[in-house]
């Protein structure tokens, strides 16, 4: 039987790589997304997968612990992925980029990543001003996913409303309640990053 939601689920996760490949953000095999597609489902992009190149074949599913169910291998960060499923049961999709941009930003700073007074803060879910701003932590890279995974989740438990993350050197995580609202959490980060460098270029900050 052809499961319809799966394959609409992965051609959407397909459309994303080609969309973030052609913005510079997923170089080479770097970066990975993934989608609620039921309870008990996450399809999620397989382990090095140009995301530039993806077809729906490179799409797989986990259970909820991210564990395989159809033999291929996860992205090594699946656990990333399914703390945040677990955590929240309105986040359906998850996505993690490696943009010049987040990597550089992930760097310089110190700790957190202060976005406020732009415009563009809106695009984020709940927030409906400019006047407002969003601390965005930068955890140290750890080849070990399961304790990066808890170090992540203690500190979103306490900041339930943070939008994203960054890991230093790594990149952005970054999720929504759907594909569609997800990548439009993307777009303004990397804006906004973009951003929060100039500004670091020109000292205003």
């Amino acid at each position: 039987m052809i499961d319809h939601a799966y394959e609409d689920i992965a051609a959407a996760l397909v459309d994303v790589g080609r969309q973030a490949f052609g913005q510079g953000w997923v170089p080479a095999t770097s970066g990975n997304f993934s989608a609620r597609l039921d309870s008990e489902r996450i399809a999620i992009t397989v382990s090095g997968t140009h995301k530039g190149h993806l077809n729906t074949s490179d799409i797989m599913l986990v259970d909820e612990e991210g564990e395989s169910l159809d033999g291929r291998q996860p992205s090594a960060e699946t656990l990333l992925h399914t703390w945040l499923y677990q955590w929240r049961p309105d986040i359906n999709a998850v996505l993690h980029t490696h943009s010049m941009r987040s990597t550089v930003l992930s760097r310089v700073a110190d700790g957190e990543v202060l976005l406020d007074g732009m415009e563009v803060l809106k695009a984020f879910d709940g927030i409906d001003t400019h006047e407002t701003e969003i601390i965005i932590p930068v955890f140290p890279n750890d080849q070990d996913i399961a304790r990066l995974s808890e170090q992540v989740g203690e500190y979103l438990l306490q900041h339930p409303d943070v939008p994203g993350y960054l890991i230093e050197g790594h990149g952005l995580y970054t999720w929504g309640g759907s594909i569609s609202s997800a990548m439009r959490h993307l777009e303004a980060f990397e804006f906004l990053f973009d951003c929060a460098l100039e500004m670091r270029r020109l000292n205003i900050l």
